[in-house]
């Protein structure tokens, strides 16, 4: 009887013993809709990467990712309400959120901030996050849409042989009409007065695939260049309406949510020639998304239908997405103990201690894929970098190595940094933290 008791007991705490040993990151993403090409291959590349670390090594130090998918729809209240669903799952609750939307974010750091969850929003989110004495569980990682668009200006300014020669130049925004679309907005009005640039700014209801009449007024305005800041349908209904308006697409420059493949495909020859940023790079003969194919896909196993969007540039910023979350697990159970989960209050802790070098990313496969990343309490963001693509009907070409914005252009960034969050702090009663130097 004994002895049949103890089989008993020891049956049921297997299964609690498995559970003890997985880390759960929910994967709160959008598979319909206008911005379905985005969130699918995004969703997709990090999955993967989580498939072939738990088929590969068994997950991290022996704990292995599981998650769960809910439907955002890119929608602020379902992002929230997947929030609130998933948070609570895994031995140890959510290890972070991945909101894939600026909204969704804003949504979000109220709440992530209370529950001990960290809030990575990887090149989206709220720009002032990246101050981290007053955002301690935000993390907008790698770069910013403040840095993104100073390294814009620079880009155009290097086109034109000097930032001199900006001055009376004309400079459009055709940007997304949401929080996501304004983001660049107060960083491109301060370079424009520093600079001499004349800044107008479009902006395109949402879902962005009629754009006749906002084109209609760049044709009027006649500006030396136009920065595209769209989403989903929005970026081939640009490209193909500039085309029809004969605006040439080598003045066109992206953020890199209009600088993926599912962005120029379906707008054909009218995408030749244009430029967009990155903070990851298309293509897959790197090593680490070989290792996907080889323990994923060979097996059947692959999120991705279609396999060729495999190594393209959203699924390769999922593999980022993935990389990120790994190692911030990695480092947690470095400091807090391995081969058991780690809290989201563990992995805030390591969010601001990554140190992701050009030696690790060779390790682990990355190099050139990503920029290295390294962060700290008070900068909850990273180099600030991108590289910028030039599109020629096939592929991708890259035509710049990592660039940041002007060394002047970054602190004037870094600055609205913490004039914006501690303006936050005050509004919300926050107390910054104090961060070792």
């Amino acid at each position: 009887m004994k002895r049949s008791l103890a089989g008993l007991v020891a049956c049921l705490l297997l299964p609690l013993a498995a559970q003890a040993r997985e880390q759960f990151v929910p994967a709160n993403f959008y598979w319909v809709g206008p911005y379905a090409p985005g969130g699918s291959g995004i969703s997709g590349g990090m999955l993967d990467y989580f498939k072939m670390l738990n088929e590969r090594d068994g997950g991290v130090n022996g704990v292995k990712f599981t998650w769960a998918k809910c439907e955002t729809e890119y929608n602020n209240a379902r992002g929230v309400e997947c929030y609130e669903r998933n948070k609570k799952n895994g031995p140890t609750g959510a290890t972070l959120v991945h909101p894939l939307s600026t909204g969704i974010t804003y949504s979000l750091i109220d709440k992530g901030t209370a529950d001990r969850i960290p809030i990575v929003s990887i090149g989206y989110g709220r720009a002032d996050a990246a101050y981290g004495r007053v955002f301690p569980y935000v993390f907008p990682l790698i770069t910013t849409y403040w840095d993104q668009a100073a390294a814009m200006v620079r880009y155009i300014a290097e086109r034109e042989e000097g930032f001199e020669r900006l001055k009376g130049k004309k400079i459009a925004l055709l940007h997304h009409d949401s929080a996501y679309g304004k983001e660049p907005i107060p960083v491109l009005a301060d370079l424009a007065a520093k600079y001499g640039y004349r800044l107008s700014t479009i902006p395109v209801p949402h879902p962005g695939n009629e754009q006749q009449s906002q084109w209609l007024q760049i044709r009027q305005l006649r500006p030396d260049w136009v920065i595209l800041w769209g989403w989903g349908v929005m970026n081939p209904a640009a490209l193909k309406t500039a085309a029809r308006v004969g605006y040439p697409r080598s003045k066109m420059v992206g953020v890199w949510w209009s600088g993926a493949e599912e962005d120029v495909l379906p707008a054909g020859d009218a995408a030749k020639g244009y430029v967009a940023a990155g903070f990851n790079v298309s293509g897959s003969d790197y090593p680490v998304i070989e290792e996907i194919r080889k323990h994923v896909y060979a097996e059947g196993d692959g999120e991705m239908e279609d396999l060729s969007r495999v190594g393209s540039i959203y699924y390769n910023r999922g593999v980022v997405f993935g990389i990120i979350t790994a190692e911030a697990v990695r480092v947690a159970q470095r400091k807090f103990g391995k081969g058991r989960p780690v809290t989201g209050e563990q992995v805030q802790w390591a969010l601001e201690h990554l140190d992701m070098d050009a030696r690790r990313l060779k390790q682990l496969g990355a190099t050139g894929f990503m920029p290295p990343l390294e962060t700290s309490c008070a900068n909850h963001a990273g180099s600030g970098v991108v590289r910028f693509m030039r599109w020629d009907g096939q592929r991708w070409n890259i035509v710049t190595d990592w660039i940041a914005p002007a060394p002047g252009d970054r602190k004037l960034v870094q600055a609205k940094y913490e004039q914006s969050a501690l303006q936050y702090a005050r509004e919300k009663g926050i107390t910054p933290r104090k961060c070792a130097p």
